[in-house]
């Protein structure tokens, strides 16, 4: 329907066409979460109202106070993040070391492993489930925050993604830096990771996400109400708020907030880094 050309030289009928498009994406996207946020805005009488109105009136907070003052949610949210974030940081100085190893060093049967890690990622988390849980109940590590942190350490993702940012790196830079004595921990600490750092944002992004939304994982191994993530917890909240729909839309924008405060940040620090390494090539 569009020429290949670029939007500048579009025909007017087609620019139109394009601005309706996005217009109908945007909304598909935005009338969700509006509805979300209006219902955790409306007491449990105006949830049912009819007709319904677009915009609640009057505002009603109080779902957020019930939320945050007479229920376990902040310590779900502490836990879910004090998991997630070392999940994150553990992964990112993992994978870019095992990412570096498989780029850089040349050792035997480095092909072999590499795409035997490809293939674990086809493997569906539900297949290896149960297999995960006997494993952890056998160290003794269910129950704990070890259960939560270590199993996700595992996943092959991040070496992947690490090693597509780490294989392009020049040669020159790692071969000076032997001639000097530098260790290979020293040429990966001090000269590959500065470098690229836009690729451990983007891993520390994806892992952290991951494991803040993560559910049947700890909803397994973890049965201890002092270490229930947020996830587990909103899900167990029909025994807690029966059916308040309010206050379970209070929860998802709540659950929003740690992502977002995460997210735009660094997303502006991973562009700035791509475009400022772009300008040096």
């Amino acid at each position: 329907m569009f020429h290949s050309m670029g939007p500048g030289r579009w025909s007017p009928a087609e620019r139109a066409t394009a601005y309706v498009l996005l217009i109908a994406l945007s909304l598909v996207l935005i009338v969700p979460f509006y509805f979300v946020v209006a219902t955790s805005l409306r007491n449990s009488t105006a949830l049912f109202e009819y007709p319904p109105k677009l915009i609640p009136d009057p505002l009603y907070f109080g779902n957020f106070e019930r939320l945050l003052f007479h229920s376990e949610f902040p310590h779900w949210m502490l836990n879910t993040l004090f998991v997630a974030t070392t999940v994150a940081a553990l992964k990112v100085f993992i994978d870019s070391l095992a990412g570096y190893a498989f780029a850089k060093i040349d050792f035997r049967g480095r092909n072999g492993l590499f795409i035997l890690m490809i293939a674990m990622l086809m493997v569906p988390f539900g297949a290896i489930l149960i297999p995960l849980y006997k494993i952890a109940r056998d160290l003794g590590i269910t129950n704990t925050y070890l259960a939560l942190i270590l199993p996700p350490l595992a996943n092959p993702l991040g070496i992947f993604l690490m090693r597509q940012f780490i294989v392009g790196l020049p040669k020159d830079l790692e071969n000076a830096a032997r001639l000097d004595g530098v260790s290979e921990f020293g040429i990966y600490w001090r000269i590959i990771l500065p470098l690229v750092k836009p690729g451990l944002v983007v891993l520390a992004v994806i892992v952290f996400t991951e494991q803040y939304v993560s559910f049947l994982w700890p909803l397994v191994s973890v049965s201890d109400k002092s270490l229930t993530v947020m996830t587990v917890g909103v899900a167990g909240m029909r025994s807690f708020g029966g059916t308040n729909y309010g206050l379970w839309s209070a929860a998802a924008v709540m659950a929003l907030v740690p992502i977002t405060l995460l997210f735009f940040p660094l997303q502006r620090q991973f562009l700035a880094r791509s475009i400022s390494g772009a300008l040096k090539q």
